[in-house]
């Protein structure tokens, strides 16, 4: 069934009014876009973590928006809202739009676009539902990330693999913090370490590690652990990888650098290139030296070194 998506530009006394007469018609959901309420989360929250087009503004009205199944009775349920809306009197007037939507299966339709990528020299990242024809020395991660962040595609996590490859050697011990999909704990067993705890605050994201372990035949040598950061992790390892915000990057590095046996490395991602020289005046802070710093477009990634 196609829908017709309804959307009304109002000033910000007629948001919750529009809101509610969505609701009396039983459209089934509302939403809500204010361009002042993002602007203000993004700059407040994590503002690493959010990408805004110049061209979103503050002075923006708000639109507020629903849907209504394209069936029979669509005529009369659109007639009824323009009456009800005119009959609200509002002022500005609100400007309305409509458009015809398809009925689609969202949550699924991304994977169209998720296709098999090689990462460094012998990583290579595959969904499950792709097939793969490389050569012997391929080492081919599995990966469905369902909810969780990431997937191999995105800058910060090819940062990682990258330096894992590089740097991990044969039976290391490694902390994966922040998992998110697992991808990075995987890509650690398959590097040759002897152990991975791979941790994230978020259950669901413990869950789909979980399953990407398993996808992956590496349950015997990574943990997936629920909890925040390196809370609940006991002894040292060769190497503490972290693909979070710069923000969480700073105040988490001197754990990250006490969890690190001499010699041992600490490889943060997740980093906007105008939050780098903070996340680097940290890890310089924690006792560590700076062994590398690698770029791809605006983002940076950091190997921190144990010398003691």
């Amino acid at each position: 069934m196609d829908w017709l998506e309804i959307s009304v530009c109002v000033h910000n006394e007629g948001v919750e009014i529009v809101a509610s007469l969505f609701d009396e018609m039983k459209t089934g959901g509302v939403i809500i876009e204010d361009p002042a309420v993002i602007i203000k989360y993004a700059k407040e929250i994590h503002p690493d973590e959010w990408g805004i087009s110049e061209k979103v503004s503050f002075n923006d009205l708000p639109v507020v928006k629903s849907y209504l199944p394209v069936d029979v009775s669509l005529e009369s349920r659109l007639n009824g809202f323009y009456n009800a809306l005119n009959q609200l009197d509002l002022r500005p007037v609100p400007q309305v739009s409509t458009r015809r939507v398809a009925d689609e299966d969202w949550a699924n339709k991304w994977r169209a676009y998720y296709k098999p990528v090689r990462v460094g020299q012998r990583l290579v990242i595959k969904p499950c539902w792709e097939q793969w024809h490389g050569n012997s020395r391929d080492l081919v991660i599995e990966m469905d990330p369902g909810m969780a962040f990431g997937c191999g595609t995105h800058p910060t996590t090819g940062l990682c693999l990258r330096l894992l490859e590089k740097y991990l050697h044969s039976g290391a011990i490694v902390y994966d913090v922040g998992t998110g999909s697992g991808i990075l704990a995987v890509a650690a067993a398959k590097l040759g370490a002897r152990q991975v705890v791979a941790v994230d605050v978020d259950e669901l994201a413990c869950q789909v590690a979980s399953a990407n372990v398993e996808k992956n035949r590496v349950a015997g040598l990574v943990e997936v652990v629920h909890g925040n950061l390196l809370d609940l992790i006991e002894g040292k390892a060769d190497l503490v990888v972290a693909n979070i915000i710069a923000s969480v990057v700073t105040s988490f590095t001197p754990d990250a650098a006490k969890a690190l046996v001499p010699g041992g490395l600490f490889i943060a991602s997740g980093i906007i290139s105008s939050r780098a020289q903070a996340v680097r005046s940290a890890i310089k802070e924690a006792g560590l030296t700076i062994r590398e710093q690698i770029y791809e477009g605006q983002w940076v990634a950091f190997v921190g070194e144990n010398k003691e």
